[in-house]
């Protein structure tokens, strides 16, 4: 059997074999005509063998067009049952953190896919960062993720794919007796004297440490020293007040008592939010979760970069891309 055989050429061939009319078989798989009949020239010429006459009256079945239809009937049929499993299986995504937001961009591309796609499933994980999921990823226990694309080592975005979906304002939290935590909004300049925890300890957000030493580096700034990293609401709360070191994160991040989250600016800092996933993966809840973010993203403006803002190049590499 040709290795390039494709489904699309046998179910051509058994639609012209059930109508013998090479409109209404065309008709019924919505193309048309002279695609479905360059696409029996193609499988004829793949097979080494004629498959249908033709005449400008009429279209029959050769004796190897005869001898084809049954096997194509029971290809096509395993072929369906094949896809028709894998779609009904769920879609795996990693959501990084179980812990909620007031505007998290996983938590709302989640939300509407699953409202787009009531039949079907997607399963959250909680892996802790994107560093974690993409080995997942590439491993093939996980389908899809968020994240920060660019902060991946070399060889893992080489086995994933990106789609960008929301260029996210970076802010810091802290305890809510930090000096700093009265201010509506800190100039970078600010944090000046005030060791910035990048969480440069988790092995799990290696792509995140990336962007806030790239970020403190070029703005003369100080990195924290790496800590092992809290988990959960109640942990990083008492984290932050143990420690006193502003936390980067998002303003859209989680809410924490006790705990302030302040925007930074002057100059805006963003980081650039992907859905990634493997290039071979088809899935309907793949499909759903990009029609989500595609729809979110341009009612919202998510990869409208405001001016003066500051974003890693290797991030404005993909958007321009």
């Amino acid at each position: 059997m040709p290795h390039d055989l494709h489904p699309r050429l046998l179910r051509g061939f058994v639609a012209t074999a059930d109508t013998l009319h090479f409109g209404r078989a065309a008709q019924r798989l919505h193309v048309a005509q002279q695609a479905l009949s360059r696409d029996i020239r193609t499988l004829e010429k793949l097979l080494g063998d004629t498959l249908l006459t033709r005449t400008t009256r009429s279209v029959d079945l050769t004796p190897a067009g005869r001898r084809l239809l049954p096997q194509a009937r029971r290809l096509l049929a395993l072929y369906d049952e094949i896809v028709a499993g894998a779609e009904r299986r769920p879609l795996l995504l990693d959501l990084n953190s179980d812990v909620t937001g007031p505007d998290l961009t996983t938590d709302r591309v989640l939300e509407r896919a699953r409202a787009a796609w009531p039949e079907g499933e997607i399963l959250a994980r909680f892996l802790g960062g994107l560093a974690a999921a993409a080995e997942e990823l590439a491993a093939h226990r996980l389908d899809a993720a968020f994240g920060r694309f660019a902060g991946l080592p070399a060889g893992l975005r080489a086995q994933l794919v990106q789609t960008p979906v929301r260029l996210e304002r970076v802010s810091v939290m802290m305890a809510a007796g930090h000096p700093l935590a009265d201010r509506s909004a800190l100039r970078l300049a600010d944090l000046a004297g005030h060791p910035v925890d990048v969480c440069a300890g988790n092995p799990a957000t290696t792509e995140w440490a990336d962007l806030g030493t790239g970020l403190l580096r070029a703005h003369g700034l100080t990195p924290a020293a790496p800590y092992v990293p809290p988990v959960g609401v109640d942990e990083t709360a008492r984290y932050l007040t143990r420690h006193g070191d502003p936390m980067l994160t998002t303003i859209g991040g989680p809410l924490i008592p006790g705990v302030v989250n302040v925007p930074l600016v002057d100059p805006v800092p963003l980081t650039l939010v992907s859905l990634v996933h493997r290039p071979d993966l088809r899935h309907p809840g793949l499909a759903a979760l990009s029609a989500a973010a595609a729809e979110l993203g341009a009612h919202e403006g998510w990869l409208d970069r405001p001016a003066g803002s500051w974003l890693a190049e290797a991030d404005a590499a993909l958007l321009a891309a």
